[in-house]
């Protein structure tokens, strides 16, 4: 295994890229592209543990899956069957995080952080008390905290008032902008097809990384794959570098990326692979 190049980050020597699990759990913000009910027709727990191993193979050596407990019992194969794979937590809301997180201590985790559209939902509706709750709850497993958000100025707010995160999971686009008020689409089972991100948002995101001295994890550097839009399938892989460099450029030498993969079609995380080496060496 070619290893992808690594940083220090919470203490391990994590890759640069890791893998998340959106379309993994059917979750596609291209719909008219590759819907959601493909997403999950392909990517049986048989398949995820396949894909699991794939992504060893490419070179990552941390993952960002959701905790689901068809997840855990499958990440529990993939460890008992050798898989090595770091891991770091976003809880399945549709669970109380209470019940979930002795689960997801089974497992190790490298790191547990709040979900966003979470995070983003008590923000908007008067909820810091149950947010700050929450985070202690997951700090008192031992476990190194994150916070999720789409909203670069909960990060700045975190820090000012000293919430006591270790690492920050921050989306590259407000997706809050037409939302606010509305609970996570893992409560309401609405699908991602009404959502547009604005390509200005990121370079916001940007200025919060650079801002904030904290680790970060920087995640839908391809818009949930919007950035394809307009383009032909030929162009997709030229896009795709286009939009690592940018991204790579833009947050701190000790920050990571998340992206998806969607293994159907072809080897996405292969080649998304030989894409970072190329533009990390």
């Amino acid at each position: 295994m070619n290893m992808l190049p690594t940083v220090n980050f919470l203490g391990k020597d994590i890759t640069r890229m890791i893998v998340g699990d959106n379309p993994m759990t059917g979750h596609s913000y291209i719909e008219d592209i590759i819907p959601g009910a493909d997403m999950k027709a392909f990517y049986t727990q048989d398949k995820i543990l396949e894909t699991l191993f794939t992504i060893q193979d490419a070179g990552y050596n941390a993952i960002l899956p959701l905790s689901t407990p068809d997840n855990l019992k499958t990440l529990k194969e993939f460890r008992r069957q050798g898989g090595k794979l770091e891991i770091i937590f976003q809880p399945y809301t549709a669970i109380p995080l209470a019940e979930m997180l002795p689960q997801m201590m089974e497992l190790d985790p490298l790191g547990i952080y709040h979900q966003g559209t979470t995070t983003d939902y008590l923000m908007e509706t008067g909820g810091m008390e149950t947010l700050r709750s929450n985070i202690e709850l997951i700090r008192s497993f031992g476990v190194k905290v994150g916070l999720g958000t789409h909203v670069p100025d909960t990060v700045l707010q975190s820090e000012d008032e000293d919430w006591g995160i270790d690492f920050y999971m921050l989306c590259m686009y407000n997706a809050r902008r037409n939302r606010k008020g509305e609970p996570s689409g893992f409560i309401t089972g609405k699908t991602k097809a009404h959502l547009v991100f604005q390509p200005q948002d990121r370079f916001d995101a940007y200025k919060v990384i650079q801002k904030v001295q904290k680790p970060f994890i920087a995640y839908k550097i391809l818009a949930g794959g919007q950035v394809y839009y307009g383009h032909q399938p030929e162009e997709y892989p030229a896009i795709t570098e286009k939009m690592f460099k940018e991204t790579y450029e833009n947050i701190k030498p000790g920050d990571i990326t998340c992206v998806g993969v969607f293994q159907r079609d072809r080897d996405q995380a292969r080649e998304n692979a030989e894409t970072v080496r190329r533009i990390l060496g």
